[in-house]
């Protein structure tokens, strides 16, 4: 049995002292090999910590299957006998994945965390609801110069780690990078392949219309009442973030939620969504001049039929309302098991996509972003290919949290299309 199982602390290698960098850049104490973004002297390139999650054991198979030869990745999670399983199952379909290494880690234990962050150059957390479960991890990656990767969709936890860690991760060179799954990918990277479609220097206006056909799994449903019933920790959260944030001089950025409407762009009624994306999205805009000199960005939920968008406001308020009551929010919880999701034949049924219409400098342009089952398929997907894109790609030298457009931008849309993720023009004037 112990010569199976691989212990973090065993094998981190002494990083280099941390030097200052200026805001956005990677402290030159951690730099990368052109092209490879190596960070030396690690025992992985990529661990994925929580491994036997529902999300976290496709992203294990996709990895199996996709991540390239050569690529020194490891399961991690707190229970060994789960992860030998999980490994078990890959071997199968994977001969190679036998000898792959297995770390013991809590998400609680800020040492096994620390050690965990310290032995490889990406950590990739399916481990929510992240505001309960995550910063030890992002704080362990801030101060060992790591990169992170998670699928929080909780806006809560971002501001929360920006406050605490944005600025030791720029002094260590880590990139911090949220919400790198169905939240909020397709939005994110689809605004901005939007804007590259649109005239520099202008002000732009880009909406998105999201649709989709799939389900849930436990986990996710945790993770959205629990950030439900957290609404004036998440007002505060926001608030502490904007007096750390730097002002933009000279440019403006903005994503109001809009008001309910009918979009004849699309012919669907359109139902502004309150999720994480569109502030991920306002973000990227800030970081990036490419969005101009006065950007507005909002997003909606798109529905065919007037019932069916009453309808679905009305059930999002009952979730909202209940989420708020402990214990309707235990009983909520209970009905779906942590661990647990939509079967193979489900999965391969679902689909989603966004509709992005961008205007400005007097041009107009119609966008679509589109893919197979969101919440777990392409998230595990998206997932896999933002920690390689971060481990092996030529990235721009940036550092602290970010978000994917302005982490990894251009290389992680060409990974993402070519793992069958489609970003296309679907008409311009």
């Amino acid at each position: 049995m112990d010569d199976e199982v691989q212990r973090a602390d065993g094998t981190a290698g002494r990083g280099r002292e941390p030097q200052r960098g200026r805001e956005g850049e990677r402290g030159r104490g951690h730099e990368r090999e052109p092209g490879r973004g190596r960070v030396p002297e690690r025992s992985y390139d990529v661990v994925l910590f929580g491994a036997t999650g529902f999300v976290g054991a496709l992203t294990a198979e996709y990895l199996a299957a996709h991540a390239p030869a050569g690529c020194r990745w490891a399961l991690a999670g707190r229970d060994l006998g789960k992860l030998e399983r999980l490994r078990e199952r890959l071997t199968l379909l994977h001969p190679g994945c036998a000898s792959l290494p297995l770390l013991r880690a809590d998400a609680g234990d800020a040492r096994a965390v620390r050690e965990l962050a310290a032995s490889t150059r990406v950590l990739a957390t399916t481990v929510g609801p992240y505001v309960l479960y995550g910063a030890e991890l992002v704080a362990a990656c801030a101060a060992a110069g790591t990169d992170y990767v998670d699928l929080t969709g909780e806006p809560e936890f971002v501001d929360r780690m920006y406050v605490e860690h944005d600025a030791r991760a720029r002094e260590t060179g880590a990139r911090l990078v949220h919400a790198c799954g169905f939240d909020s990918i397709p939005a994110d990277l689809g605004a901005y392949f939007t804007v590259g479609q649109l005239p520099e220097g202008v002000p732009l206006r880009v909406d998105g219309f999201m649709r989709s056909h799939a389900t849930f799994s436990g986990g996710t449903l945790a993770s959205a009442l629990t950030a439900m019933g957290r609404g004036p920790q998440t007002l505060a959260a926001a608030q502490e973030r904007r007096l750390h944030e730097p002002r933009l001089p000279g440019r403006r950025v903005r994503s109001p939620l809009g008001a309910p409407r009918f979009s004849r762009e699309t012919g669907t009624w359109a139902l502004p969504l309150p999720t994480l994306d569109h502030r991920i999205v306002s973000r990227s805009a800030a970081a990036l001049e490419r969005y101009g000199p006065d950007f507005r960005y909002r997003q909606y939920a798109s529905v065919k039929h007037l019932p069916v968008a009453v309808g679905g406001a009305a059930a999002v308020g009952g979730a909202v309302a209940l989420a708020q009551l402990p214990a309707a929010r235990r009983w909520l919880m209970s009905r779906w098991e942590a661990g647990q999701g939509p079967d193979a034949e489900r999965r391969a049924r679902s689909w989603f996509t966004v509709r992005f219409v961008g205007e400005g400098g007097g041009s107009r342009v119609f966008t679509e972003v589109s893919g197979g089952d969101p919440g777990y398929g392409e998230t595990a997907k998206m997932l896999a290919e933002s920690a390689l894109c971060l481990a092996y790609d030529a990235l721009p030298e940036r550092a602290g949290q970010l978000t994917t457009a302005v982490a990894m931008g251009d290389a992680l849309l060409d990974r993402l299309q070519k793992a069958g993720i489609r970003f296309r023009v679907a008409s311009a004037r």
